[in-house]
C-alpha cells in the first residue's frame, strides 16, 4: 500500500467525469487499498480517485454517521445517488460549512440535501446500498460530485463564490501541478 498524493483545484482530472470501472481485480482493490491509506494519513472523512489524479469513479469513506450513531468505512464504485429535495435557502455557516483535500485550508457554506441513497458496487463487484442523513449525506454527496468533476466550491452560492473566488486567487488554487502529500506536507487544515 503507498500513499498518494492528492491534486489541488485546477488540476484537469479534478474538472471532468470519471470514467465508469469495468474491471473489478486486484489493481482495483490495491488502488481502493492505497485510497485508504491516504484517507487515513490526510486525517479527511472520504476520498474520490480523482483526488489522487485517477479519473475513475471510485470513492471511499471512513467516519462517523452521528444520526444513525455508528462509524462507516466503505467504498462506492460506479454509484449512482438519489437525493432529497436542498432546501431554497442560505446556508448556514456554523453548521453547513465544507471543506475539501482539493481545496487545502479552506472552506465554506454550502446547502446540500439531507438525505440521500447510494447504490453502486463494492471492490469485488457485489451491489452495494446506502441510505443515510445529515452530516454523512454531505460526505456522500461531496464524494459523488467529485466523480462528476464538480468541487464543493464550484456548488456555493454568490455570497460564498465571490469569497471563494479571492481566495482562489491570493492561494493560487487554479493552476494544475500542485498537490500535497498526507503525512508528510503539512496538514493543511491543521490536525
Amino acid at each position: 500500500m503507498a500513499i498518494h498524493p492528492i491534486v489541488v483545484y485546477g488540476e484537469p482530472v479534478l474538472h471532468r467525469a470519471a470514467e465508469p470501472v469495468v474491471d473489478f481485480d486486484d489493481e482495483l482493490r490495491l488502488l481502493i487499498d492505497d485510497m485508504f491509506e491516504t484517507l487515513a494519513a490526510s486525517n479527511g472523512v472520504g476520498l474520490a480517485a480523482p483526488q489522487i489524479g485517477v479519473g475513475r469513479q471510485i470513492y471511499v469513506y471512513d467516519a462517523d454517521d452521528e444520526a444513525a450513531g455508528v462509524r462507516r468505512r466503505g467504498v462506492f464504485i460506479n454509484p449512482v445517488l438519489v437525493a432529497s429535495r436542498i432546501p431554497d435557502e442560505r446556508p448556514d455557516p456554523e453548521t453547513e460549512s465544507e471543506g475539501c483535500l482539493s481545496v487545502p485550508g479552506l472552506d465554506f457554506p454550502l446547502k446540500r440535501a439531507h438525505r440521500v441513497t447510494v447504490n453502486g458496487r463494492d471492490e469485488t463487484g457485489a451491489a452495494v446500498s446506502l441510505t443515510v442523513e445529515g452530516w454523512f449525506a454531505r460526505i456522500m454527496q461531496h464524494e459523488y460530485d467529485h466523480l462528476q468533476g464538480t468541487l464543493y466550491v464550484d456548488r456555493l452560492d454568490r455570497k460564498w463564490a465571490k469569497r471563494w473566488k479571492r481566495e482562489q486567487q491570493e492561494l493560487g488554487l487554479d493552476q494544475p501541478g500542485v498537490s500535497w502529500l498526507p503525512g508528510t506536507d503539512e496538514d493543511p487544515f491543521g490536525h
